[in-house]
C-alpha cells in the first residue's frame, strides 16, 4: 500500500474514532441531563416554576399536584406519579448506557483495528523475488 492510501485509511480510521466518541459524548450529556431531572422531581412539589407556555415565552406556575403528564413518545402523554416518573427515567438511563457500552465496544474494535492495520503496513517486504514474495507485501 502506497503513502497516499496509508494517509486515506488512517483518515478514515480517525474519523470513525471521532464520530464514536462524538456519540459517546452526548450520551453521557443525555445520562447526566437525565439523572438531574430524576433528582428534581422530588423538589418540585408546592414550588413555584416557569413553565413554556410558547417559543420563548414562560408564565409563573405553581405545583398543584404530584402527578406528571410523560411523553413516552410520538407526543401520546400518560399521567404518572413521582416516583413512576423516576423509575421510568431509571429505565430510560440504564438503556442508554448500554448503548455507550456498546459504543464503548466498538471503539475499542476500531482502535485495535486501526493499530493492527498500521502495524502490518508498517512491515517493509524484504523478499527477494516479487512473484515468490512470502510476506503478501509486493514492492
Amino acid at each position: 500500500m502506497n503513502e497516499k492510501e496509508l494517509q486515506i485509511k488512517f483518515q478514515i480510521f480517525e474519523q470513525q474514532i471521532m464520530y464514536i466518541q462524538e456519540q459517546i459524548s452526548l450520551i453521557e450529556q443525555t445520562i447526566t441531563d437525565l439523572s438531574s431531572l430524576k433528582d428534581g422531581l422530588d423538589e418540585i412539589k408546592e414550588k413555584e416554576i416557569f413553565a413554556p407556555i410558547g417559543r420563548g415565552i414562560f408564565v409563573k406556575a405553581k405545583i398543584i399536584s404530584d402527578n406528571l403528564l410523560v411523553d413516552i413518545g410520538d407526543k401520546n402523554l400518560i399521567e404518572k406519579n413521582i416516583p413512576e416518573t423516576k423509575e421510568l427515567i431509571e429505565e430510560q438511563i440504564k438503556k442508554i448506557e448500554e448503548n455507550k457500552a456498546k459504543l464503548n465496544n466498538e471503539l475499542k474494535n476500531v482502535e485495535k483495528e486501526m493499530e493492527n492495520f498500521f502495524i502490518e503496513n508498517r512491515k517493509e517486504c524484504k523478499c527477494t523475488n516479487e512473484e515468490n514474495c512470502k510476506c503478501g507485501k509486493k514492492k
